[in-house]
């Protein structure tokens, strides 16, 4: 568990393709000025990774809310929420519909509005131009992107990756700057505008969120920027991603 921030910390966990290659995931824990805390998504938790969490939230009882953020990171929603059975449940709509026995609360997490009951502590992004949930279930695109107001750090499931090599190769390779996800193709709307729509939100996000010190993201790293880092990144993921762009425009106008 790394305390990225005062009130900010990120656990990072295993997820491997095919059993193989671990492309990595996580969840982040923060802390609220009433000394209570909200976790944003789960993963799976290692003995030391629980005990950590146990003993920084008085085994549990401090947690006061989970909010799941991507409609694709399933897997441990069952097992957080029996490891922290009294914090209130948020997520995804389709969170919704693959576990409708757990007691979710409010509205699904991608409507939620700027005057929702987080506001103090987090802003909420949903990327433009791309279907929230594709027929294709293999397309993990879009997610409910969180930053937290107080430390200005981002924490960001699958619409953007930071590719690090894991194990010892971590040690003499460098990871990525920031990057689109790889199956954008697929997820942008088949319509006209689409293609410009997803550009605007890219850079309006990275303009509104210009401070950002660090993007916590799930595949596969925590990713520190230098000051302006986020919109010249963002910039240069738009830009490795600009032929699929190019290629939308050019068939759907």
């Amino acid at each position: 568990m790394q305390k990225l921030a005062d009130r900010f910390w990120n656990i990072r966990g295993t997820y491997r393709v095919a059993g193989v290659l671990n492309i990595g995931t996580h969840m982040s824990l923060v802390q609220r000025d009433d000394g209570r805390f909200v976790v944003l998504d789960g993963c799976g938790l290692d003995d030391a990774q629980r005990d950590a969490l146990m003993a920084l939230t008085d085994n549990g009882a401090l947690v006061d809310t989970v909010i799941h953020v991507h409609p694709f990171h399933t897997m441990h929603v069952e097992a957080t929420h029996r490891l922290l059975p009294k914090a209130t449940l948020h997520g995804t709509a389709r969170h919704r519909k693959r576990f409708p026995n757990l007691p979710w609360s409010g509205a699904p997490v991608e409507e939620w509005a700027d005057d929702q009951a987080f506001a103090d502590v987090f802003e909420f992004s949903v990327p433009a131009g791309v279907d929230f949930v594709c027929v294709d279930e293999r397309v993990h695109v879009a997610s409910v992107l969180v930053r937290h107001r107080p430390s200005g750090i981002v924490h960001v499931d699958d619409t953007l990756n930071v590719l690090a090599p894991q194990g010892a190769l971590r040690r003499m390779l460098p990871q990525s700057s920031l990057r689109m996800h790889p199956l954008l193709a697929r997820a942008l709307k088949p319509k006209a505008g689409a293609a410009d729509d997803y550009v605007a939100w890219a850079r309006g996000l990275a303009a509104r969120w210009a401070d950002t010190p660090v993007v916590c993201a799930a595949h596969s790293a925590v990713r520190h920027l230098p000051a302006g880092g986020l919109q010249r990144e963002m910039e240069g993921a738009l830009a490795k991603v600009s032929r699929t762009l190019d290629r939308h425009r050019a068939r759907h106008g």
